[in-house]
């Protein structure tokens, strides 16, 4: 297998980078070594092996880092996976916050690079948390308690609508919080919309 080719969309994203530009291109050429595909998805440099998606690359204000899609079922010898926050079920991520970090553990990278792609090619697949495990917050029982109808709607919701709805009335630490945030999302419940529509 030859090298891959690299993508014009990810060439515009690096000449636009102001920041991790050089973390960035040293990424991109280590994930590249890895004969992945390069394409360009949510707004990303994204590799993919036969359509699948494998690592992304991506940066925030403190860190950028290597997201691997499936990388809860990655062995992580090196313990240098993070899961960005509780609800992530799936990705993982590897943050660096300079070049240096990055030069001195590429072959750890492709290490991984390859394990995710062996895991690709197995068909393995993450066993994601089904909606109903999610704990419906009181507030929301007992507004569905009330209005029967609320019930219903969420009830009718596509089960990703109704995780997001309960992670977004969970989130807060405050009764009143939860109890706003629902006296806010009713109506769009019983419209059938999801949370961000």
């Amino acid at each position: 297998m030859t090298k891959s080719r690299t993508n014009p969309k990810v060439d515009e994203f690096l000449s636009k980078a102001k920041k991790w530009k050089a973390e960035y291109e040293k990424l991109r050429n280590i994930v590249l070594d890895c004969e992945l595909t390069e394409e360009f998805k949510w707004m990303h440099p994204c590799y993919t092996f036969e359509k699948k998606n494998i690592v992304l690359i991506h940066g925030f204000k403190e860190y950028c880092a290597l997201l691997f899609h499936k990388g809860a079922l990655l062995q992580d010898s090196h313990g240098i996976l993070i899961q960005q926050t509780e609800n992530v079920q799936s990705a993982r991520q590897i943050r660096f916050t300079n070049l240096q970090e990055i030069v001195e553990m590429e072959t750890i990278l492709k290490a991984y690079i390859h394990e995710a792609i062996e895991i690709e090619k197995s068909g393995l697949e993450v066993n994601f948390k089904k909606t109903p495990e999610y704990v419906v917050p009181q507030e929301l029982q007992t507004k569905f308690d009330e209005i029967p109808a609320l019930k219903t709607a969420f009830e009718a919701l596509t089960p990703g609508r109704q995780r997001a709805y309960i992670l977004h009335f969970s989130t807060p630490k405050q009764s009143k919080t939860r109890e706003s945030r629902i006296e806010k999302c009713m109506q769009q419940i019983l419209d059938g919309k999801g949370l961000n529509e």
